[in-house]
């Protein structure tokens, strides 16, 4: 038996193709060996084909699939976010999209609350599959509620608003004689969902829907019986989805994501106003009506989508959900954006918390318990540089390359420019042999203006990478960016100076280096540190 399992493995050795074993399909439980000879990572800096651990420990990803639609809810009787999402398999069935639900109090710890909402049992029942929708707690009769998008192709009525009570969080009854049909109100029978509940100025319970290029309003007083208010237009012909309306201080939000109709968009905006009339009212004419933030509104990358917020009365935090990308190699994968927008659907949940400015406008910021769960204090060391003299880049293609990362990572540090043109960047999945390797650059896209751009660079790379996109933010008038980074396996998240949020999938990051790249001019870098969970 002994002789056969070595010739089987001398086998496996000798016929898999090159970078096989990188990869982890033949590999021990830990990735500190390779084959027989432990792997020196503090004394080598070429690149490693690594691949995302089974579990994600800050930005959720269930065991089996990914989280579809994100829906937050604060449950003030319990003190923590319910954190309900579309629950998306490989393969769904039939029926697909049930909601799955997990509970977190800080935005960067969960626990899975198991399934919460059953999809239907049968191709024939309205909710043979599930949509968005939104939680909220009824004080009046003590009931937890639930909205949803009832989902069949195969009926008149493709999308329909059903909900579901429970006095518990845990058991709850579907309400199978009522639902909101769009047809009855003169809405599209294919469009008619998303609902998204809240307390309006007035007292009363307000619903909006998202449909065909309009938002249909209702009110209640007692969350049962609905009366139909109007409706209010969405983005010029863009489809908007998932519908957020809150109030924030003395302003009013909708938070909403551009969908399919609009595909070069695909991203997570607001408008505000300082009355709920007022908030309808912006999408008469939203080019002229957009947030006065430098960015028209948009709050993150095309790799954060369907963002929807939840308050515990101090803090407000988003969550969405950052996509999957498919290949047969990391760089496949890295680059897999879809020739305008991400073509993947699902993913891993991440967690922003809303920052609002004196003005009234949004920008995303960092959990706070985020730096507090990645505390361990990781030794820096140079592998390599160029144009690098005691925290100072100069020239051309300046850089340092710092030694490999872990699978959960906060890089932080201050860069500071020379003039307000100079460029810089921050390049992960690097090595002093790579070919390819992934950057964020922050790009002069004029003096005031800054853009986050993803390239790949290297000999072989492809350059900027436009299915992604860029952010855009005003230059710090010091010249001064705070940068924090967090990663989790293959998600990552950039933040600079509370005014810029970059949410990225980029697989390969662990046990790989890192590096701080200089385009021209000079860049002086300082603080630099690595935590880890």
């Amino acid at each position: 038996m002994k002789k056969n399992i070595i010739a089987i493995a001398t086998y496996l050795l000798t016929a898999l193709p090159a970078g096989v074993l990188g990869s982890g399909i033949l590999c021990s439980c830990s990735d500190d060996t390779y084959g027989d000879e432990p792997k020196d990572w503090s004394g080598t800096a070429t690149f490693f084909d690594s691949t995302d651990e089974a579990g994600f420990q800050t930005y959720y990803n269930p065991a089996i699939g990914r989280c579809g639609d994100p829906m937050p809810f604060y449950d003030a009787k319990t003190g923590d976010f319910k954190v309900l999402y579309l629950q998306e398999y490989d393969n769904n069935g039939a029926c697909y999209h049930p909601f799955w639900g997990i509970s977190t109090r800080d935005g960067a710890t969960y626990e899975s609350l198991g399934e919460i909402i059953p999809t239907g049992t049968s191709t024939a029942q309205q909710d043979a599959s599930l949509g968005t929708g939104c939680a909220v707690y009824n004080e009046q009769d003590g009931l937890y509620y639930i909205y949803y998008t009832g989902y069949n192709v195969l009926l008149p009525n493709r999308e329909v608003v059903m909900r579901a009570t429970s006095p518990d969080f845990k058991t709850w009854t579907k309400d199978n004689v009522w639902s909101l049909k769009g047809t009855d109100y003169g809405y599209a029978a294919t469009d008619f969902r998303d609902p998204q509940v809240f307390k309006a100025d007035d007292g009363l319970w307000h619903m909006v829907i998202s449909s065909n290029l309009k938002f249909a309003e209702f009110k209640s007083s007692d969350l049962r019986n609905w009366e139909h208010v109007g409706a209010f237009n969405m983005v010029w012909d863009r489809m908007c989805e998932c519908p957020d309306i809150f109030k924030m201080g003395n302003y009013w939000y909708i938070v909403y994501s551009e969908g399919y109709r609009a595909p070069w968009s695909r991203k997570v905006k607001y408008m505000m106003a300082t009355t709920f009339e007022g908030l309808k009212a912006c999408f008469n004419d939203p080019g002229a009506n957009w947030p006065k933030d430098g960015h028209e509104g948009v709050l993150d990358s095309r790799a954060f989508y369907a963002g929807k917020t939840a308050s515990n009365g101090t803090d407000r935090y988003i969550w969405g959900w950052c996509p999957y990308r498919v290949g047969t190699t990391i760089h496949d994968r890295n680059v897999n954006v879809g020739a305008d927008s991400e073509p993947a659907w699902a993913g891993a949940l991440v967690c922003h918390r809303l920052i609002q400015h004196t003005d009234g406008t949004l920008t995303l910021g960092e959990v706070p318990a985020m730096a507090a769960k990645y505390n361990k204090e990781q030794t820096l060391s140079i592998k390599a540089d160029k144009g690098y003299n005691n925290g100072v880049l100069s020239g051309d293609d300046a850089y340092v390359l710092y030694g490999r990362l872990g699978t959960c990572n906060h890089i932080s540090l201050t860069v500071k420019t020379s003039n307000n043109w100079d460029k810089f960047g921050i390049s992960l999945v690097r090595g002093t042999d790579s070919q390819k390797y992934y950057t964020m650059v922050v790009n002069p896209e004029g003096e005031d203006t800054r853009k986050v751009n993803f390239e790949q660079e290297g000999p072989q790379g492809a350059g900027f990478i436009a299915g992604i996109d860029g952010y855009p933010f005003q230059r710090p008038s010091d010249n001064v960016y705070h940068i924090d980074i967090y990663t989790d396996n293959s998600v990552m998240v950039m933040y600079i100076n509370d005014v810029c949020a970059y949410t990225n999938r980029i697989y390969g990051i662990q046990k790989n280096c890192w590096s701080i790249n200089n385009y021209g001019g000079s860049i002086t870098v300082s603080d630099v540190r690595v935590t880890q969970q």
